[in-house]
């Protein structure tokens, strides 16, 4: 299921299957989750990079082709690839352990095609082994929203109290992280949406409350998953002195002016880019250990269009996955 361009439906199409190249493999695709910046790449807010493109960089699969020089993995073995699909490994953020900053970065489903296909063929160095805990369809989500939730986990420090806003594919995976390590959550939702405020507290948020309310605590700190750049303000003024702000999605629509005693008091607004490999390795293997349920809605790859309409409107809690048969 190609883009043909921003702004339009996916199309079938019926490419040749490719041969890996040095150091690449070719994966027979079992499910790809469905991520909110595949809308945003179809609906043009992010640059194109390349297109004609396939998008979906949520991809889980069997290898089942090795190109030259790639000793890595063998035939048949079960892998991950993010959406972080290569690197130029020497620019001064490669070399400083910063591999999701690189200037020369290839994405899956970005500028490479990606998983909403029967086949993909990726970067054997940026393949993640998966947990035989999970299965194709509850495993796929942990690529991108579990990760990219990881990451901006990592950023909000030592928060007791943490705040996620827009309770979506990856809050709905940290918020059972951090119940696990022992954190209170509280989930912050579109104005009047019951159906996820009790979802996260079936989750085990201790609060769960329209984004523009007042939660019945100061946070620690705030993650926002909600593209809204309005949120930001509300996100100060719902966190403590020295608290943050950790802005984890890709792109924001533009953040308003907000008086600056929102921000004094030494609290920070920052944002999380990409990942890093490291960051899959160490969120595997914490996710398979709380056995973190990424609660899958599956699609057949048919059904692509149907699946992004149904996660642009809301229409489900936890994660669209579409399967290749």
């Amino acid at each position: 299921m190609r883009l043909p361009a921003p702004g339009q439906a996916l199309e079938p199409v019926r490419l040749a299957r490719r041969e890996p190249g040095p150091g690449e493999v070719r994966i027979a695709v079992g499910a790809c989750g469905v991520c909110r910046t595949d809308l945003h790449i179809i609906d043009g807010e992010l640059p194109a990079i390349r297109l004609p493109i396939v998008p979906g960089h949520e991809i889980v699969g069997r290898i089942d082709a090795l190109g030259p020089g790639s000793t890595r993995f063998r035939p048949g073995d079960r892998v991950g690839v993010p959406w972080l699909g290569g690197t130029c490994g020497h620019c001064g953020y490669c070399t400083s352990n910063r591999e999701n900053l690189c200037d020369a970065p290839v994405f899956t489903g970005y500028s490479r095609d990606g998983g909403y296909a029967e086949s993909a063929i990726a970067d054997e160095r940026f393949c993640l082994a998966l947990p035989d805990a999970f299965d194709d369809l509850h495993a796929a989500p942990l690529l991108c929203a579990g990760l990219i939730g990881y990451r901006a986990w990592r950023m909000a420090g030592e928060s007791a109290r943490v705040g996620l806003y827009g309770f979506g594919a990856a809050a709905h995976l940290l918020a059972q992280l951090a119940k696990a390590e022992g954190r209170e959550v509280f989930a912050f939702t579109r104005p009047g949406d019951s159906r996820s405020q009790d979802f996260a507290r079936s989750l085990g948020c201790a609060w769960a409350g329209d984004a523009d309310a007042k939660p019945p605590a100061p946070l620690d700190a705030a993650i926002l998953f909600a593209p809204a750049g309005s949120l930001i303000p509300a996100a100060l003024a719902a966190t403590a002195k020295g608290g943050t702000v950790v802005c984890a999605g890709i792109h924001m629509s533009d953040i308003p002016s907000f008086p600056y005693r929102l921000l004094w008091g030494e609290r920070t607004v920052r944002s999380v880019a990409n990942l890093t490999r490291k960051d899959g390795e160490e969120f595997l293997e914490r996710a398979a250990r709380v056995a973190i349920d990424a609660r899958p809605v599956p699609y057949r790859l048919s059904q692509a269009n149907e699946a992004l309409a149904d996660l642009r409107r809301g229409a489900f809690d936890g994660a669209a996955v579409i399967t290749a048969g």
